[in-house]
């Protein structure tokens, strides 16, 4: 039976999923919900996913969410092209790199991008400053990894690239807009700040399937 993924564009663990997806050469049919339609809300994905968020994934009569229980679950039951691994040093660093990005990063960006799409950042400038400040910290030993090496871990790309695209996404997202421009942060531009990053951000949208990721409102 097909498999189904339901998100929602700009959703960090959706694009996550949705990567390891593409990566796989998985068929899939990709259902997008609205955040602004309360999509997510429904009662129909509430019996799918009973926090009301994004992903979920159904294959077959198995439904499942929270976005690295999918990518495992995908792993396990369609090995080949593996985002989780070849060896047991490799699946310890892509763990720790996926964790250090959702428990630290992602947090970190969020008080970034937030502000600034919300049009709140130049009110919240001295926040907005130090969090920048905070990230910087964050993906210089990544710029500096990937400038020694094409991805984070291994030969390919691996859940640990993929957990990293969508904040990278919103961080260039951000950083075009006017408004950090005439905040000064440490993070733009970001091709100057974080050059390696930026090199390996064009060998990910290079990827086969990429573009069926990038958040549509985005466009």
């Amino acid at each position: 039976m097909a498999i189904t993924i339901y998100w929602a564009s700009g959703s960090c663990p959706s694009w996550r999923v949705l990567m390891t997806a593409e990566h796989k050469e998985l068929a899939y049919e990709s259902r997008v919900l609205e955040f602004s339609k309360g999509e997510h809300k429904s009662a129909e994905h509430r019996a799918m996913n009973p926090r009301g968020k994004v992903p979920v994934l159904r294959d077959g009569d198995f439904s499942l969410y929270e976005s690295m229980a999918i990518i495992a679950y995908l792993e396990a039951k369609y090995p080949a092209r593996p985002v989780l691994g070849r060896s047991a040093e490799e699946t310890a660093l892509i763990w720790r790199h996926v964790s250090e990005v959702m428990a630290y990063l992602e947090p970190m960006l969020d008080r970034v991008c937030i502000p600034i799409y919300r049009g709140t950042a130049a009110e919240q400038v001295d926040a907005v400053r130090a969090a920048a400040r905070e990230v910087m910290g964050e993906l210089a030993p990544l710029d500096a990894r990937l400038a020694r090496h094409a991805w984070l871990v291994g030969d390919g790309p691996t859940a640990a690239d993929f957990a990293l695209v969508p904040q990278i996404g919103h961080l260039q997202r951000a950083m075009n807009k006017p408004v950090a421009q005439d905040l000064d942060l440490e993070l733009a531009p970001v091709a100057s700040r974080l050059p390696a990053i930026s090199a390996w951000w064009e060998r990910i949208r290079a990827l086969p399937g990429f573009e069926r990721t990038y958040p549509p409102h985005w466009k």
